[in-house]
């Protein structure tokens, strides 16, 4: 099966509605490639490590939450734009990247697919455009303290994570938002959140953390965004028939 390329922006679009958002650069159709598409290829970055993999697994689009252009940045074609540009245009791939509305999207969307990882349900949301969410363990039941739930963030995500104020007290209220959330924090709290979790922490927010009784998790930005590409591009792809693989290039941070 195959379809055309301006059918997949639409499909994209629709769902992710880049509209509704105030972002830091463009959503949607990044680079422009072959005019049909077989396979789908989806990741957190459009690195050249993923688009070499890409390359090699045939895919017509790559589909990612990291694109190559920011506001602000540097418009010069050089160095690795340059490196990665190239292999775009040479092997005539489609580069589709949204990065607040995959962030948001209620069931496919990174903070949604997050919480479904580590077992957990949206009761509200929160913060700048309601990106952040506020809920609870599906079962309704407590983490006995903080140190539980990092335990179980470090497990679900496979990786080491950075607990600041480790409370004694029962975590029933968990507020959550991937990637660089961190100015999220004092709206998590505002919230009720008894914890917070997101991919980074900087430095006020440990003192914040201390000083509020709140307990804060930095899980890296990488690991907490791993999960909404390959959803929105695995409904999409199966919209239309398409092949779909999710390539995962790891990133420590």
């Amino acid at each position: 099966m195959m379809t055309q390329r301006t059918d997949l922006l639409a499909a994209f679009d629709t769902l992710l509605q880049p509209e509704r958002f105030r972002d830091f650069g463009p959503n949607g159709l990044q680079v422009e490639g072959c005019a049909t598409v077989q396979k789908i290829v989806s990741g957190v970055t459009a690195s050249r490590a993923l688009i070499e993999a890409a390359i090699a697994a045939n895919a017509g689009a790559i589909f990612v939450h990291h694109g190559l252009f920011w506001r602000g940045q540097d418009g010069r074609v050089t160095g690795w734009m340059k490196q990665r540009l190239a292999l775009l245009l040479a092997h005539d791939i489609n580069l589709f990247a949204y990065h607040l509305p995959l962030d948001a999207h209620p069931e496919l969307g990174n903070n949604a697919q997050l919480g479904l990882q580590l077992g957990l349900i949206v009761q509200s949301r929160f913060g700048e455009q309601d990106l952040g969410c506020l809920g609870e363990r599906i079962d309704g039941t407590a983490f006995d303290g903080a140190q539980l739930l990092a335990d179980h963030v470090a497990f679900v995500l496979n990786r080491p994570v950075s607990l600041v104020n480790n409370a004694q007290k029962a975590i029933k209220k968990i507020a959550w938002c991937s990637g660089g959330a961190q100015t999220y924090f004092e709206a998590a709290i505002a919230a009720g959140a008894d914890a917070f979790i997101t991919g980074e922490l900087s430095e006020p927010q440990a003192h914040i953390a201390r000083e509020c009784g709140v307990a804060y998790i930095a899980c890296g930005h990488h690991a907490s965004e791993r999960y909404g590409a390959p959803a929105a591009a695995a409904h999409v792809a199966a919209q239309f028939g398409l092949a779909h693989e999710f390539i995962d290039i790891d990133n420590p941070a």
